[in-house]
């Protein structure tokens, strides 16, 4: 079975040398230091190793099963999850009236990749609690907070999110699920759910469910949408749990992947529910949940390709397969290992320097978060959420790419289940479909977020790129790998702008034909701009001196890969989009 080993020096280098949060302007950002973040990062990782990671194959074996109502998660979930309490991991970023540890965002981000790194389907259970939690903090009433939170915090219940019907799935405003008021207050909630990852588990002791549904007076469309509380059980005055509710699983889909999470129909049949937020508001309510998930959906596409590329570098290593061109390496042996090869050099580099690259990228984004949260930053708030459709769609799309490149490192063996290497590629499919797949994240950035604001954030952001060209051109070395790249790279999306811009509102097919190829387009100078922040930080080391010159110089001449064999991406996305919707659109739909 594949092994898996927490990136406990990379996640200390992004955070302290790439970013350095300690220094940062944002409340909390001054208590996070090396001596702070080292045993926290330390302790997950342990978690992550021993008790997560021997489980993910049990998951994906096992799967979870429907038996008299009740989901029974695979064996040895119970045992995880318990751990994962005791620990009070869930609650790390959060506040400390509810029993949280009130910890930046970006640390529990930074611990969560080793989670799902670990295994992806498990923690997912906790991972829709965290976002369910963040939704009622925001929108819930003093006494839902009171009734809900602490619990969910110590996972003793756990939470999910109720979108998709099997009528409509992103075109929201299609939804049939209907809530009748009540002369208590509460609401009467009728309709069937599907897709809800952890529906129903048997793991916590209540499960709260928050479920998109229309009542009366709200009109059509996603205009007449609420947001309720609706609870596996409901919850008496005292806080103890009360009779049973009238939500029941229907079956759990049989799935690619992520075998051990619950992805369940929901019923509802007249369940009780209560109003989070304003009524036939819920979009706004939800999509506070849904935004967190996102960010997280786009750490879960690099993070499982991870352990994917550890075990194809393992393989490489040891793999005895042919001889190198240049002369035998191994010349005691039967034949070379496969790493001496270049082709499968290109794949680990491809896998290495995508991976490396999108670490930084969404602890940055992640750090934006708690600039808007802790410190009220209006341009942070404008930026991540610009960058929130890039972060998701980009790096699940080549995060399901790189798990697949890993299992062909493998050859035939990766495609042997026993092997274990299928799982990464399975798992990793779903992040380019669920929280919003990603054809509608690149609908969503170039539609939406591109001219939020009237385009300020867009203009932010090539700001950071010129201000961090402008600032370190007299670095030669840096200059020559890594400005000058991104730089042109940055040029292309400057480009692709202007080209929306001049085309997009008169012909919008032009705008929309191309926005896929906006949103990698995009990701590649994030990429390219994160490879600059991080040669930057270690070329200042190894100037300056450093106990790990072996570190930095394997960091340099990753980015310098990146910046030279994938970056160039920007050119033909670029040639995509100017050559307009003409050829996208030209067959008629009744010839397909």
């Amino acid at each position: 079975m594949p092994s898996y080993t927490p990136p406990i020096r990379d996640l200390h280098y992004v955070l302290h040398d790439v970013l350095k949060v300690s220094q940062m302007p944002v409340p909390g950002y001054g208590d996070l230091d090396p001596a702070t973040t080292a045993p926290i990062l330390e302790e997950a990782g342990r978690l992550a190793a021993e008790v997560l990671a021997p489980l993910n194959a049990v998951g994906d074996a096992e799967g979870c099963r429907l038996e008299n109502g009740t989901v029974r998660t695979p064996p040895g979930f119970s045992g995880a999850f318990a751990a994962m309490r005791d620990g009070g991991w869930n609650g790390l970023d959060l506040p400390e009236e509810l029993g949280g540890q009130a910890m930046p965002y970006v640390l529990y981000t930074a611990v969560g990749e080793m989670f799902v790194s670990a295994n992806m389907a498990f923690n997912m259970y906790q991972g829709l609690t965290h976002g369910a939690i963040s939704a009622i903090l925001a929108h819930g009433t003093d006494a839902q907070k009171e009734t809900y939170l602490p619990p969910m915090v110590r996972l003793d219940w756990t939470g999910t999110m109720n979108l998709t019907e099997p009528h409509c799935g992103t075109d929201l405003g299609l939804l049939r699920t209907r809530a009748e008021p009540q002369a208590d207050g509460s609401y009467r909630i009728t309709g069937q759910k599907i897709f809800i990852s952890a529906g129903d588990h048997d793991m916590a002791r209540n499960i709260i469910h928050l479920v998109l549904a229309k009542a009366p007076g709200g009109g059509e469309g996603t205009k007449g949408i609420s947001l309720f509380i609706v609870p596996k059980f409901l919850v008496n005055a005292d806080g103890t749990l009360g009779e049973r509710n009238a939500v029941s699983v229907g079956k759990i889909e049989r799935k690619m992947g992520i075998h051990g999470n619950a992805t369940c129909v929901m019923n509802y049949d007249g369940a009780t529910g209560w109003l989070l937020g304003d009524l036939h508001k819920g979009m706004r309510a939800m999509f506070t949940m849904m935004n967190e998930a996102r960010l997280g959906v786009g750490l879960q596409g690099y993070a499982v390709a991870v352990p994917a590329y550890q075990n194809a570098a393992a393989y490489a290593r040891e793999r005895l397969q042919g001889r190198a061109a240049t002369g035998p390496a191994n010349p005691a042996g039967p034949a070379d290992p496969l790493i001496v090869h270049p082709d499968i050099r290109r794949s680990l580099m491809d896998q290495r320097s995508f991976l490396e690259g999108a670490r930084a990228l969404t602890l940055w984004g992640a750090s934006l978060i708690d600039a808007s949260h802790r410190s009220g930053d209006a341009g942070a708030e404008g930026l991540i959420s610009l960058l929130t459709p890039v972060i998701k769609g980009f790096q699940t799309d080549k995060g399901f790419q790189m798990a697949a490149e890993a299992q062909q490192v493998w050859g035939g063996h990766g495609y042997v289940e026993e092997q274990g290497m299928s799982q990464f590629a399975r798992d990793a499919r779903i992040t380019m479909i669920y929280e919003g797949a990603n054809g509608v994240q690149a609908l969503d950035l170039v539609g939406r977020k591109l001219a939020a604001e009237g385009g300020k954030p867009m203009m932010a952001f090539f700001g950071i790129v010129k201000e961090f060209i402008a600032e370190n051109d007299g670095h030669e070395a840096l200059k020559t790998g890594f400005l000058d790249p991104l730089k042109a790279a940055s040029k292309d999306l400057q480009a692709a702008v202007t080209y929306f811009m001049q085309n997009g509102m008169k012909t919008p097919d032009a705008a929309l034909a191309g926005s896929y190829d906006f949103m990698h387009l995009f990701g590649h100078v994030c990429l390219g701009l994160m490879w600059g922040r991080m040669a930057k930080a270690s070329y200042a080391a190894l100037e300056t001196g450093t106990d790990d010159p072996a570190f930095h110089k394997a960091k340099i001449a990753t980015g310098r890969y990146y910046m030279a064999r994938q970056l160039p991406a920007t050119a033909l996305h670029l040639a995509r989009i100017t050559s307009g919707p003409g050829d996208v659109m030209a067959l008629p739909a009744e010839a397909f």
